[in-house]
């Protein structure tokens, strides 16, 4: 059953992987086009939503971040647990590979940003930029790539990018974080704790929009990470099937979810993060240190970290590979950690000072938008060629 919905998900996010591509093509021709100023300020407009007493300001930029993507963690923090419980993750060793792995991976960009920004003279600071991996833009390339490789590379790589996100909410709270407000994060904390208790008992989904509805307004009055909030409220969702009706809570708000995730909210998200401008663009600032730091800490860093990780951790025989995975599609997956994007251009908002539009942050913006193409285009191939590979030698019907 965990094998089938896996697929399901799969097959979802084939089609939904070339939505979000033409989204992020889309965003990257209006970002360069005469609409440029009409795109960029859309994102910068303040939306207002009122319920009563309640009220919350943020920008459309900030609407999409932390409103439409807290669902997206949601059902990705929903199929974790549904794995580590009931599917791949639940070998202790295949659960220890991810997160070792992700590990790895936010250790050796540092290293390779610094070492290049010693040898060329660029800014330290910028350092916290290549750890991220952007989940979602990962996940889509899979998806494009991913008919003929095994299920549990998906699941390696959606537990290795959850573990690498929450790694780097946690490098921005101790880095730049400005402080949060104590009472409404205590009220996050209870809403919380009232849906564990409540959620022993069968409850109508509306109870549980309403819960994660609260706890996602609390979480952003408190200014935590909402998707750190997300993750959280899906470890408190009953995965066991109910006696009064066979269902899984989990499965079906897993099942539920992911069409709005896959065609409405990963495309919006990939149409307001991908549009960068390239005007008054010289090619010495397209070679300058910064950007050669980032872009080679995401490719390079990346894959040594993580798939270096991978390798050590199977060789000690503390954790093991994905099932039915070789250590090319491993090697594969390593790659695409590289898609930094959409964490690291907020990473580098705050690592880096500077204005939206001036020179260092244009600089932030190229490498990490060249790192993140260059390991999405090297991933598909090494990925592409293995799964043809494994798909003329596997008997038919076999997953």
């Amino acid at each position: 059953m965990a094998k089938k919905l896996t697929l399901d998900f799969l097959k979802t996010e084939a089609a939904s992987g070339a939505a979000l591509g033409l989204a992020a093509l889309a965003a990257l021709i209006v970002a360069n086009s005469a609409w440029s100023a009409d795109y960029f300020a859309w994102l910068k407009s303040v939306q207002v939503l009122q319920i009563g007493p309640l009220r919350l300001e943020e920008t459309v930029s900030d609407w999409i971040k932390e409103g439409l993507m807290a669902v997206f963690f949601l059902v990705v923090g929903l199929e974790i647990k549904y794995e580590i419980l009931k599917g791949e993750l639940s070998n202790p060793k295949k659960l220890a590979m991810p997160i070792i792995s992700a590990l790895g991976g936010m250790v050796a960009p540092i290293g390779v940003y610094l070492l290049i920004s010693n040898l060329l003279g660029g800014p330290h600071e910028g350092w916290p930029i290549p750890v991220a991996t952007d989940i979602a833009f990962a996940l889509a390339v899979f998806g494009l790539v991913g008919k003929n490789l095994p299920s549990s590379l998906r699941v390696f790589l959606l537990t290795l990018a959850i573990v690498d996100d929450l790694g780097a909410i946690v490098l921005i709270a101790a880095l730049f974080s400005q402080g949060v407000e104590l009472m409404p994060l205590l009220g996050a904390i209870g809403v919380l704790g009232v849906m564990a208790v409540l959620g022993r008992w069968r409850l109508a989904a509306a109870f549980w929009c309403i819960g994660f509805a609260a706890m996602w307004w609390l979480t952003v009055m408190s200014g935590l990470s909402t998707s750190l909030a997300a993750v959280a409220f899906a470890a408190i969702v009953p995965v066991n099937p109910r006696r009064e009706t066979g269902a899984s809570p989990l499965r079906d708000a897993m099942h539920d979810l992911h069409p709005y995730v896959a065609f409405l909210v990963l495309p919006v998200f990939a149409f307001a993060k991908a549009g960068v401008s390239f005007g008054g663009l010289s090619l010495e600032q397209a070679f300058a240190p910064l950007v050669i730091g980032i872009a080679l800490g995401l490719f390079i860093g990346k894959q040594i970290g993580v798939f270096g990780a991978a390798w050590l951790a199977a060789t000690l025989r503390i954790a093991d590979k994905p099932t039915g995975a070789s250590w090319a599609q491993v090697y594969g997956v390593s790659l695409l950690c590289g898609i930094g994007f959409t964490m690291s251009l907020f990473i580098g908002v705050l690592a880096v000072p500077g204005a939206v539009d001036s020179v260092q942050q244009i600089e932030v913006k190229l490498g990490v938008l060249g790192g993140s193409v260059l390991s999405a285009l090297v991933a598909s191939v090494v990925l592409g060629v293995t799964g043809r590979k494994r798909g003329k030698t596997m008997p038919a019907g076999v997953e």
